[in-house]
């Protein structure tokens, strides 16, 4: 789908942004927040999977969307996915050259999520991680989604991660809530289900109470994530999302 908004552009310069002001190991796993937040988002995302009896990912296509260095597709390796049949897409060519290097047989592409370099139902698992937050155009994260839906087979799914709530302290990015996801994927069935502790709680305590962090995020409002499930409905019509603990 051609696209021809300014939003790409706008995505573009934050990540350079980002990429010049941040430390190198603001997202290093050795901070216990951030490993917590990794573990919770795998541990949500299996279970999702596994619920819908696609896990292991063994025989699989996969196709990242934003898949920056790799961390997903690796990731997806350790649940059992070939090396292979591991497909991805980022905007960054610095972040698709890492990832080359890390996993040299995957098929990765520089390029915009609104033009998928994959055939029309050639994907059985689509996955997108952070993605749709940092869109901050209507018309853009429409063309995103029609084009993971064009490439996905019929049977295939869309795994889904992403924040439900606004970043108060970052207008760069915007929390997507479960009625947008509908609206996003007309049509689909939609499972959800709240996931990962308020990355600011995490951030203060993860250092010194892992178990402390687990209670906290049992408690449904300080979870700021949706991990999810979408898949196409030959019926037809939405029907309404799973969101456990909401």
């Amino acid at each position: 789908m051609n696209y021809t908004g300014s939003d790409t552009v706008r995505i573009v310069a934050e990540y350079e942004r980002r990429a010049r002001e941040l430390p190198p190991n603001s997202y290093s796993w050795a901070h216990p927040a951030n490993l917590v937040t990794h573990q919770d988002t795998a541990s949500g995302c299996i279970k999702m999977l596994d619920r819908a009896s696609l896990f292991p990912l063994r025989g699989q296509r996969i196709a990242d969307i934003g898949c920056g260095s790799g961390t997903w597709l690796l990731e997806f390796m350790q649940w059992g996915a070939n090396p292979a049949a591991l497909c991805g897409i980022d905007l960054s060519a610095d972040r698709i050259a890492a990832a080359r290097q890390r996993i040299p047989h995957a098929d990765l592409h520089v390029g915009s999520a609104t033009d998928l370099p994959w055939p029309d139902a050639s994907i059985d698992l689509v996955s997108q991680f952070t993605v749709f937050t940092s869109i901050l155009d209507p018309a853009l994260k429409q063309a995103v989604a029609d084009e993971m839906l064009r490439v996905l087979k019929p049977s295939g799914s869309i795994l889904w991660l992403d924040f439900r709530v606004d970043n108060p302290n970052n207008d760069q990015v915007r929390g997507i809530g479960a009625r947008e996801i509908r609206s996003l994927f007309s049509g689909c069935d939609i499972q959800l289900a709240s996931e990962v502790l308020a990355p600011p709680i995490s951030r203060r305590i993860a250092g010194w109470s892992r178990p402390l962090a687990s209670i906290l995020k049992a408690v449904p409002c300080l979870r700021t994530h949706y991990v999810g499930l979408i898949r196409k409905n030959s019926i037809g019509r939405n029907t309404p999302p799973i969101v456990p603990g909401d």
